[in-house]
């Protein structure tokens, strides 16, 4: 193995040390992503606006959906490069969606962790993620440049 590949290996066996270590001094492990996602999920479906958007896309594929979630907030956290999927392709073409759906889920996140997070700073910690990756998945799913450019608005 060549000096570089070496010393990549190196940084990034040391940052998913110093995840573990910074997730551990909050109280999040493996098994409380697990908790957490399979509760969320729980509730999500129970929702009465985003239950029926998430079942008609995920219907028969839930336990499949579940274990994606764990290992993509397991991956987040930890930053172990476990997930390696597409959210934003994922996302597309879902019937109903509207941006209006992203805060919905947010604060049902925000009631569950509420509910189960180990302490504040559990919580703060996944509230912060999960409000960059709602940001991040609107304005990659429903930004347009032609129409929300304030430039071209009439006033």
């Amino acid at each position: 193995m060549s000096d570089e590949l070496q010393g990549r290996a190196a940084n990034s066996a040391a940052i998913r040390l110093r995840a573990e270590r910074e997730m551990s001094a909050i109280g999040i492990t493996p098994d409380f992503i697990r908790h957490l996602v399979q509760t969320f999920y729980g509730r999500v479906l129970a929702h009465p606006q985003l239950g029926p958007i998430f079942d008609a896309r995920l219907s028969g594929r839930w336990p499949e959906h579940i274990e994606r979630m764990i290992s993509f907030w397991t991956s987040i956290a930890f930053k172990s490069g476990a997930y390696g999927g597409k959210p934003v392709q994922a996302h597309l073409g879902i019937e109903n969606m509207t941006p209006n759906l992203f805060p919905l889920w947010l604060e049902l996140f925000a009631a569950t962790l509420d509910d189960i997070a180990p302490n504040a700073e559990a919580k703060t910690w996944f509230m912060a993620t999960a409000d960059r990756i709602a940001r991040s998945l609107t304005l990659a799913l429903f930004y347009n440049p032609a129409i929300d450019d304030p430039m071209r608005r009439q006033s």
